[in-house]
């Protein structure tokens, strides 16, 4: 089992010792990749570690906290709340905590609520597989017609690949740039969509990046190579793929 990525925000170093100490005895199921002590600079921190789980031992008095969570471009991490105050209880779960922890400390309860996050997560994992059979159930419907369902955090879109400007690989998701100028966010990885993605008109010019040559408003070789799409977007063109991109163009000229 892959340990849950954790981290901390606390100004109270007794919890962070705890903490500490815990993952130590249960490296199996648990590892700590970083630790704030404020609510900004938690924020800065998860936003550029990603965790699966946050452990809250401070006062959040207002839903900002919960409010920047939900616009997280991943996948939001489940929330655990610690404090010296039974009181706090319901104030963790109006920020839709998975679970209150009560100091003092103990294990065996810390223990019960990672397997809580991992039971979510395994839930939420069960859902997701779902909606992907469902998704490729959909584009096998809808292949010769030009439309691809995206499966995002939350629903199933059917978009016309002609509106599909480029696609970005985002860690184990892909995110879609549309001629709207809208972005969508898929549970699903770039390579994935190198398959499914019409090949007559997508192209994957580098190890984060798929093209629809449709959008292509001018390609540069200066310096490099770039393509210039629709939307103004510069993107690289890697050099182990520009053999195969030109002969690519050549052919759909």
């Amino acid at each position: 089992m892959t340990p849950i990525k954790a981290i901390i925000i606390t100004e109270h170093t007794d919890t962070l010792l705890i903490l500490k100490k815990f993952e130590e005895e249960n490296n199996m199921i648990i590892k700590i990749i970083g630790e704030a002590f404020s609510l900004v600079d938690g924020l800065v921190l998860i936003k550029d570690q990603k965790p699966d789980l946050i452990f809250v031992d401070f006062i959040v008095e207002n839903n900002v906290f919960s409010e920047i969570l939900e616009q997280l471009e991943f996948s939001i991490p489940k929330l655990v709340f610690i404090s010296k105050n039974d009181k706090m209880a319901v104030n963790a779960f109006k920020h839709n905590a998975i679970d209150f922890i009560l100091k003092p400390i103990e294990f065996n309860t810390l223990i019960i609520s990672v397997y809580k996050v991992i039971k979510r997560n395994e839930m939420e994992r069960s859902y997701q597989s779902q909606n992907i059979n469902n998704i490729d159930l959909i584009n096998a419907v809808h292949q010769a017609n030009d439309y691809i369902a995206i499966a995002s955090l939350d629903k199933i879109e059917l978009i016309n690949m002609s509106e599909i400007i480029f696609c970005q690989a985002n860690g184990k998701y892909t995110n879609f740039f549309l001629s709207n100028a809208s972005t969508i966010m898929s549970s699903r990885n770039l390579g994935e969509y190198t398959a499914l993605l019409d090949h007559n008109h997508f192209f994957r010019i580098h190890h984060s990046y798929i093209i629809n040559l449709r959008h292509i408003a001018k390609i540069s070789k200066k310096d490099g190579y770039f393509c210039e799409l629709s939307d103004g977007t510069i993107l690289p063109v890697a050099k182990r793929r520009q053999d195969d991109f030109n002969k690519f163009i050549k052919l759909k000229n």
